[in-house]
């Protein structure tokens, strides 16, 4: 079924083969907790999880983690744990992940399900607006949830010429945007819409 979904993200202009090989090797039917959706895990599409919050779709997944461009070594903020679907991709990538969560149960049910199946997160309960200044600056930051702005903090955490993949924008849908940090500022790129649950400021879930 992993086999089947490569090839349809490729399909979907997908191209990245390190993207490819690690949404190939994740097993994306451990991060749904209903065993009722395990036959749908490989579908293209997204499933809730909890807490208002769902598993993006692995298009989704694959198109922001090629975006991202993330290279062996790296240091990589996510914001937006969820059920460590695209932690785990990361992972997989060879990034040192960073990732923080707002909602507690699925900061805790996520830290102990990657922790199981063997992938090395440093996994935050905490407001992802903020980022993780303490660990800064990062190579990249991905961003899983719906923003109305470019949070400023996040962009300020990144070194000279690393990247933010975020999409922007209110309840009826953002654009996926890439941000690379300049000498002289940054610049912006569009990459088309999408639609994600939305980043909440400054509301830690208990």
């Amino acid at each position: 079924m992993r086999r089947k979904l490569v090839d349809e993200l490729k399909g979907k202009g997908i191209t990245d083969q390190r993207v490819l090989a690690a949404i190939g090797k994740v097993p994306r039917h451990q991060f749904i907790d209903d065993s009722a959706f395990d036959r749908f895990a490989y579908v293209d599409q997204a499933f809730p999880i909890g807490c208002g919050q769902t598993i993006s779709q692995p298009y989704t997944v694959a198109f922001q983690s090629q975006l991202l461009g993330v290279k062996p070594g790296e240091k990589v903020l996510e914001i937006g744990t969820g059920c460590g679907y695209q932690t785990a991709i990361l992972c997989e990538l060879g990034a040192k992940v960073y990732s923080i969560e707002r909602h507690k149960p699925l900061y805790l049910s996520t830290k102990t399900r990657l922790s199981a199946m063997g992938y090395k997160a440093h996994l935050v309960h905490g407001d992802g607006y903020k980022g993780l200044p303490v660990h800064a600056p990062f190579n990249k930051v991905i961003v899983t949830c719906g923003a109305p702005e470019i949070p400023a903090a996040l962009v300020d955490q990144l070194v000279a010429g690393g990247t933010l993949v975020i999409p922007v924008g209110g309840e009826g849908g953002q654009s996926m945007m890439s941000v690379v940090r300049t000498a002289d500022g940054v610049r912006h790129t569009a990459h088309g819409a999408f639609s994600f649950v939305p980043m909440v400021e400054n509301k830690v879930g208990g």
